[in-house]
């Protein structure tokens, strides 16, 4: 399956990342190349007894690399998880990470790595300003990711998402030294995804790359990525959900969702202001969370956003280049994966609105929305979502 597949590459953008059909079997290779000799294999506990997992680490273990698993991370990484994992990798000696699964699997493996000799505790490195000059950076373990979903995109990012338990908050956490210095991006996988998670996944990508290109602010290069990012979603989501043994299909997912985290360093917006309150008060997923909000967010931004709608629907061959295009194509998507339409279906009850407004208002995210939104705008998308209307 995986001979002769003609989407292989060695990328050195924005990080070093070998992509290509069967290139898990240069994890070793990879480990070795950043001087670590104990690696601890970060990944979720749906995927820690699947062969992909221990196949991995036993082929390190036989190339010399003693590779240990901490797989205790719950869907939204919590400040626990971090400490848990710390502790694993103290006491087993280890001295790199591999941050292996999807989303929550690569957060909580980038956290550990940089936290591994941190004098400071977890929250002083928030995204606030410089935090980030705080960090001992000669402390920080070095990182290989291996994405095993396409979404989030997270294995080409500088920043991971944890959840603060006390205050019921996401924090988002920053430095360069986040960013894996080695990346493995190979599509087999990718396959055993099944189609659900397939299209949650795929549609974190689609935001990812929907609010990079949408936000305001100059930066050509996000736009172009971003625009790419949508015309493979366009093209290669819904086969990736009908196929999941569609290698092409999934390479270009997986291209796409590390072009949306390339791209939104230009910023994101009120989908993701409202899916991070959501998903701490309720558990969802995230990639599930941005679909539902997602028709809601584009239809209170579209005086803002009109215009780019319009190139939007050109450069992925729509019809008719409109907002009502876009519009239409998301909500399609929505039918056609059988995604909730509203944030009540996710089990968002009236009385946590205000909450969940005053939440979004403060998000990291929320800044660079295209239309400003305080707590009276996120309660207005909010409102519109549980009654499921737009426009």
């Amino acid at each position: 399956m995986t001979e002769d597949f003609p989407l292989t590459g060695n990328w050195n953008y924005p990080t070093n990342v070998r992509f290509g059909a069967g290139r898990i079997g240069e994890l070793a290779k990879c480990c070795k190349n950043l001087g670590m000799t104990r690696p601890l294999l970060v990944t979720d506990p749906g995927l820690a007894d699947r062969d992909i997992v221990k196949d991995a680490a036993a082929a390190n273990t036989a190339d010399g690399l003693p590779t240990s698993v901490f797989s205790d991370i719950k869907p939204n990484p919590v400040g626990k998880n971090i400490s848990d994992g710390l502790r694993a990798f103290h006491e087993g000696g280890h001295d790199g990470v591999i941050a292996f699964g999807g989303g929550s699997a690569m957060d909580a493996g980038k956290t550990i790595a940089f936290m591994a000799g941190q004098k400071r505790p977890l929250w002083d490195f928030e995204d606030f300003g410089d935090n980030w000059k705080r960090a001992e950076t000669d402390a920080i373990a070095p990182i290989v990711a291996v994405p095993t979903t396409s979404g989030t995109g997270s294995e080409v990012g500088r920043a991971t998402v944890v959840i603060n338990e006390d205050t019921e908050t996401k924090k988002i956490l920053f430095h360069p030294r986040m960013m894996p210095e080695l990346v493995i991006c190979d599509p087999v996988l990718v396959t055993g995804l099944p189609p659900h998670l397939t299209a949650a996944t795929g549609m974190d990508a689609l935001a990812h790359c929907l609010e990079a290109f949408s936000v305001n602010g100059f930066h050509p290069m996000a736009d172009g990525i971003a625009l790419e990012g949508l015309r493979l979603i366009h093209h290669w989501l819904a086969k990736a959900v009908d196929d999941g043994n569609d290698l092409e299909a999934r390479a270009h997912m997986m291209a796409a969702a590390a072009m949306g985290a390339t791209a939104f360093q230009k910023g994101l917006g009120a989908i993701h202001s409202l899916s991070h309150p959501v998903g701490v008060l309720y558990d969802s997923h995230h990639g599930l969370t941005n679909a539902v909000f997602m028709p809601y967010v584009l239809d209170f931004n579209r005086i803002a956003i009109e215009d780019k709608m319009e190139m939007l629907a050109r450069f992925i061959g729509l019809e008719d280049p409109s907002f009502e295009a876009i519009m239409g194509w998301i909500l399609d998507l929505r039918e056609r994966f059988d995604i909730a339409k509203t944030p009540a279906e996710l089990g968002v009850t009236e009385d946590r609105l205000d909450d969940i407004s005053e939440m979004a208002a403060k998000d990291p995210t929320a800044p660079t929305n295209p239309v400003p939104a305080g707590v009276k705008e996120m309660r207005q998308i909010l409102d519109s979502a549980m009654e499921g209307r737009v426009g």
